[in-house]
């Protein structure tokens, strides 16, 4: 186990992040940095038949878009929701679990959280607990620059770096070959292996 790990709040992200989760005693997610754009913090992705498709969840910025992430308010006034919800149950509706999960991620998605993070916390907590994940999670209270602690990976799990993370392999709705498979959210996972999920982080 190493102990404490450091997490960046994120939408529905890849079993990379849960991976780390798993390996550890503690998780601290990140909530006193800046926000950062283009990242998981409100991206996720998802496979479709035509590949993998980026989810993103809309948000107001600040002025100079220095807005700490804990401060960062979701935008209604898109339906993302719709959107977002339509695509998942298009790509997984013949998934064998997704009869089991998808109304636990669609509660939590329509229940109209005023912050990104308190979105994202709820559905973090409802993935580890659809895995069976026993894990504590705890917010950061002030933030440090990356690199000055160890297993820190704020900035190094991002859909903008190739990772050599891999799950093992396992039966799915799309099985050609897959492009960035690194960035796929573990609800692919999660829909397709259910309660076996952990046996392929």
């Amino acid at each position: 186990m190493p102990g404490k790990v450091l997490l960046s709040t994120a939408y529905l992200p890849p079993a990379e992040y849960f991976a780390k989760i798993a390996a550890a005693s503690e998780v601290f997610v990140e909530k006193e940095e800046n926000y950062h754009k283009q990242t998981y913090r409100n991206r996720c992705y998802i496979l479709t038949a035509s590949g993998p498709q980026s989810l993103t969840i809309p948000v107001y910025l600040g002025s100079f878009h220095k807005t700490p992430v804990k401060d960062i308010r979701i935008d209604y006034s898109k339906r993302w929701q719709k959107v977002h919800l339509g695509a998942i149950a298009a790509a997984y509706g013949s998934s064998p679990y997704v009869i089991y999960y998808f109304d636990i991620i669609e509660k939590a998605i329509m229940k109209n959280h005023e912050f990104l993070l308190d979105l994202n916390m709820e559905l973090l907590a409802s993935l580890a607990d659809m895995i069976r994940l026993d894990c504590r999670f705890s917010f950061t209270t002030e933030f440090e620059p990356a690199g000055r602690k160890d297993n820190d990976f704020r900035y190094l799990i991002t859909p903008k770096n190739r990772s050599d993370y891999r799950t093992k392999t396992y039966a799915g709705v799309f099985t050609a070959e897959k492009i960035h498979p690194w960035r796929i959210s573990i609800i692919d996972l999660i829909f397709n292996c259910g309660p076996e999920t952990m046996n392929y982080l």
